[in-house]
C-alpha cells in the first residue's frame, strides 16, 4: 500500500516540527513537504501531490482558508486538516469540508488518531457501504452531448457519463471505456446540461450518475466517499447531500 504523503503548512517553526515528529511516528506515514506560508504551500501541492495537508489559518500571503479552497480546485480528494489556535474557524472549516479540526495546543494522541484515519483511507475496499438502494444500472438516459475541449468538439451519449469533477482547475468528465475529457465549462454549467433523474451533484467538486454508483463509505467528519462502476476515480458526497440521496431513495 502506498505511504500516506503529508503536507505541513505553518509560519511557525516550532509547530512544524512538532508536526513532522508526529507523522514520523505513524507507520506508513511519509512527509513531502512543509511550508511557511500560504503560496508556498500551495506551489508544494501542485508540485508532491500530498493526500493529506496540515494547514494553519492564519499565514502570511494566504491564509489556511484560502489555501484550502484552492486545493479542492485542484485535487477535492486532498484531505485537508486545520492546526490553528483559533476555535472561531471551525463553521468556515465545515465549509470546506476539513477532514479535521485541531486546536492548538493539541495532545499527540489526537494528531497520531488523525493520521490514522487518513491513512485507513487507503482501505476504503474493505469499508462496509453505506448506501443500500441506488438505481439499477439498466434505466435509460436519452440524448447526447456536444462538448467543447481543448482538442476540438466531441460527442458523447449521456448514459456513457460516470462523474464529472473539478481537478487541476478545470472541469472533467470520465465516461465508460477510460474516457476523459478536459473542458472550460464550470461545473455549474455541466449540471444544468446534465438530466437531474439520473445526475446528481453530491458536492461541489463533483456530479455522479446515479446509474454507475457501486457504494458510499465514511471519508471524514463530513464527507463520504463514493465509489463508481466502470472507473478507478471516486468522487466525494457531504452529509447534507448523503442524507438528500437518502431520501430521494426511501
Amino acid at each position: 500500500m502506498e505511504k500516506l504523503r503529508v503536507l505541513i503548512a505553518d509560519d511557525d517553526p516550532g509547530m512544524r516540527d512538532i508536526l513532522k515528529r508526529m507523522v514520523t511516528m505513524v507507520d506508513d506515514c511519509q512527509l513531502v513537504g512543509e511550508a511557511e506560508n500560504g503560496q508556498q504551500a500551495l506551489e508544494l501541492v501542485e508540485t508532491q501531490q500530498p493526500h493529506l495537508v496540515f494547514l494553519d489559518i492564519e499565514m502570511p500571503e494566504a491564509s489556511g482558508l484560502e489555501c484550502a479552497r484552492i486545493i479542492q480546485d485542484m485535487d477535492p480528494s486532498t484531505l485537508i486538516v486545520f492546526a490553528t489556535a483559533h476555535e472561531a474557524y471551525m463553521g468556515e472549516a465545515f465549509e470546506v469540508y476539513a477532514f479535521d479540526y485541531l486546536v492548538k495546543p493539541f495532545k499527540m494522541n489526537r494528531v497520531i488518531q488523525t493520521l490514522e484515519r487518513a491513512r485507513d483511507r487507503a482501505s476504503l475496499l474493505d469499508c462496509k457501504p453505506l448506501a443500500t438502494r441506488l438505481p439499477d444500472p439498466g434505466k435509460a438516459i436519452p440524448g447526447r452531448m456536444m462538448l467543447h475541449h481543448r482538442e476540438g468538439v466531441s460527442f458523447i451519449d449521456l448514459k456513457d457519463i460516470l462523474l464529472v469533477q473539478r481537478e487541476n482547475r478545470a472541469t472533467v468528465l470520465y465516461t465508460l471505456g477510460d474516457g476523459r475529457y478536459v473542458t472550460a465549462d464550470t461545473l455549474s454549467e455541466m449540471e444544468e446540461r446534465l438530466h437531474r433523474d439520473a445526475f446528481f451533484r453530491c458536492h461541489k467538486s463533483y456530479i455522479i450518475n446515479l446509474n454507475h454508483v457501486k457504494d458510499i463509505t465514511p471519508y471524514g467528519r463530513w464527507t463520504y466517499v463514493v465509489r463508481m462502476n466502470g472507473t478507478k476515480h471516486d468522487a466525494l458526497i457531504t452529509h447534507e447531500k448523503y442524507e438528500e440521496l437518502e431520501r430521494m431513495f426511501r
